[in-house]
């Protein structure tokens, strides 16, 4: 479960793309707490806390808004086009006995027995759509793939989820696979370069003998 983590926000007035530009260069997110029938607060924090945060899997954070702390879940943040810098975070009240909907991400433990006999790890799901209480969102779902054999596969139904966890992903979904490695094709020759490749594109000129009719005379002496 990922630990309890505050953020401590402060009240934005000035709303606007470029307002929120100006707090980002001074090294502040932009963002909005709602939700519980309760009055939009827009906020802004700190872009390290913030990212600290998100990078550990934390989903849900006591925020400390107007002078009082309220939980919330992490609902949506916003990255910019390389996905390298946040431009913005909601934050979604949420009690302490409420279930949420939350993706927690998949991680892989051990090495799969099949990769010692020429196969690949495929995991098509890395993150895990699941419902359980907002006290309790797991960091990640860790994954045991050190007895899949070649041919193998872990479906959604099969992962051991913390309790009162459940998966809201297709039960039969596949988490993760050990496959036949591909075998790539052998690229075609190259091309000859220079003058062996003009000469290789040269067509063949077929030659024939002048009949002798058509031989010119040679040029009367004079």
């Amino acid at each position: 479960m990922a630990e309890a983590v505050v953020l401590t926000t402060k009240p934005r007035k000035d709303l606007g793309k470029m307002n929120a530009r100006r707090l980002r260069r001074q090294g502040l997110i932009p963002g909005i707490l709602y939700g519980h029938k309760e009055a939009t607060v827009a906020v802004s924090l700190n872009k390290d806390d913030l990212g600290r945060a998100i990078r550990h899997g934390v989903r849900v954070v006591d925020v400390q808004a107007e002078g009082k702390t309220e939980k919330a879940l992490i609902k949506e943040v916003q990255w910019d086009h390389l996905g390298l810098e946040i431009l913005h975070v909601d934050f979604a009240r949420v009690a302490a006995d409420e279930r949420v909907e939350v993706n927690v991400r998949v991680e892989l433990r051990g090495t799969a027995a099949g990769i010692a006999t020429g196969g690949v790890i495929d995991q098509p799901i890395h993150l895990l759509a699941v419902e359980c209480l907002a006290v309790a969102v797991p960091d990640s779902i860790r994954v045991n793939v050190s007895g899949l054999q070649l041919g193998q596969a872990i479906h959604v139904k099969e992962l051991a989820l913390p309790e009162g966890v459940k998966a809201l992903t297709d039960p039969d979904a596949v988490v993760v696979q050990v496959i036949a490695k591909l075998v790539e094709a052998e690229a075609p020759a190259a091309a000859p370069e220079g003058a062996a490749a003009a000469e290789q594109a040269e067509p063949e000129v077929i030659r024939r003998e002048r009949p002798a009719e058509e031989e010119e005379e040679p040029e009367a002496k004079k």
